[in-house]
């Protein structure tokens, strides 16, 4: 908990939570990464099912879209930590908050490393294909509406 308070503190944390329009400008670039990393989840999930551009490969759609995660993943970062300064013990505490936190890295982690290797196999099949979609889908929207869960009733 020390390093939560020695964090709010610091004089970066003070300017967020004390600026209405730092707070403003920081959550509206955390939404443009979280939108780009959501959007670009969503394209390769779908295209997976093949419900969206089937006639590309897997790897046209997929590696430019995890490119794409990358980027969202780096401003939603860089942003968050700073929103997440200002109030870090509180946000620390919170169930919701830790189950963001968590579903974020499994996402991350399960596009990263278990989809990339399924979608970069020749020989994976049309039912890994799909079930590594669905769990992908799954991860990514229990992101999105614990992320909206905390923002509205935090």
């Amino acid at each position: 908990m020390s390093l939560f308070v020695w964090l709010e503190s610091t004089v970066l944390a003070r300017s967020v939570g004390e600026s209405l329009m730092f707070t403003a400008s920081l959550s509206a670039v955390h939404l443009l990464g979280f939108t780009l990393v959501m959007g670009s989840a969503l394209l390769v999930n779908l295209r997976l099912l093949d419900v969206l551009l089937p006639q590309r490969t897997l790897t046209e759609v997929t590696r430019p879209a995890s490119r794409a995660i990358a980027l969202g993943l780096a401003i939603s970062l860089a942003t968050g930590v700073l929103l997440f300064s200002a109030r870090a013990i509180s946000a620390a505490e919170n169930s919701t908050f830790q189950l963001k936190m968590l579903l974020l890295l499994a996402a991350v982690v399960f596009h990263f490393i278990i989809q990339s290797r399924v979608t970069r196999r020749p020989q994976s099949g049309v039912l890994a294909l799909r079930m590594t979609a669905v769990s992908g889908l799954t991860l990514w929207m229990g992101l999105a509406v614990t992320a909206c869960w905390y923002i509205l009733f935090e």
